[in-house]
């Protein structure tokens, strides 16, 4: 799965509202009804579903970020923030649109304080694992489905109804280790990371708590 993140030169958003946008950019593809049965992209997500998962996140600006909106998928914008989640499919086959986008070179700085909003999901990340924007990025997406998937419906269904908004913050090595505490009682959701880039394998990177 590709993914856009909208990086403008001049006037960027904060980095915690980007990989918000994009965590809810990705879990609304997979759960839009054009991925469904008979939907238009149904045949692209299952294929991508049933081998190995991956996201790739790069950045646009400008008409490379218009160019983007063509390509099959879903935008969510949040607190001026923007993010789209692109329709699944073969490296090989990755649109030209989007092929020549950067995946790395623009970081954003991590903010020291982020208002919890106790309505919605927080996506946690470790923070002494410094992450680029990219990989945080992918690695919130992964979270965001994996949350989805694990909620009852009753309330995956009510958190669609938000446009799945979440909140993502960094987590100190203290509150680290209570959340993964969190995980073994079955209260939140870990991931845990191939280690294709930046960090080792089995690195947990983000727990998502309800």
């Amino acid at each position: 799965m590709q993914m856009v993140l909208h990086i403008p030169k001049n006037d960027p958003p904060a980095r915690s509202a980007l990989l918000a946008a994009a965590a809810s950019a990705v879990v609304a593809l997979c759960l839009d009804e054009r991925v469904g049965p008979g939907g238009e992209w149904e045949e692209r997500y299952l294929t991508w579903k049933h081998s190995r998962i991956r996201k790739v996140a790069r950045r646009a600006r400008g008409a490379q970020w218009l160019a983007a909106q063509e390509v099959d998928g879903v935008t969510v914008e949040f607190a001026g923030a923007q993010a789209r989640a692109l329709v699944p499919g073969p490296v090989g086959e990755v649109d030209p649109r989007i092929r020549r986008l950067q995946i790395s070179g623009t970081e954003l700085p991590v903010e020291e304080e982020i208002a919890i909003d106790p309505e919605f999901p927080v996506l946690w990340v470790d923070a002494e694992l410094g992450m680029t924007v990219g990989k945080a990025a992918a690695q919130v997406g992964h979270a965001s489905m994996l949350l989805a998937g694990a909620l009852p419906v009753r309330q995956a269904y009510a958190w669609a109804g938000t446009g799945f908004r979440c909140t993502v913050a960094e987590a100190d090595p203290g509150h680290w280790a209570e959340l993964q505490r969190r995980v073994a009682r079955g209260d939140a959701v870990a991931v845990r990371d191939a280690g294709f880039t930046e960090v080792a394998p089995g690195s947990t990177t983000v727990i998502a708590v309800p």
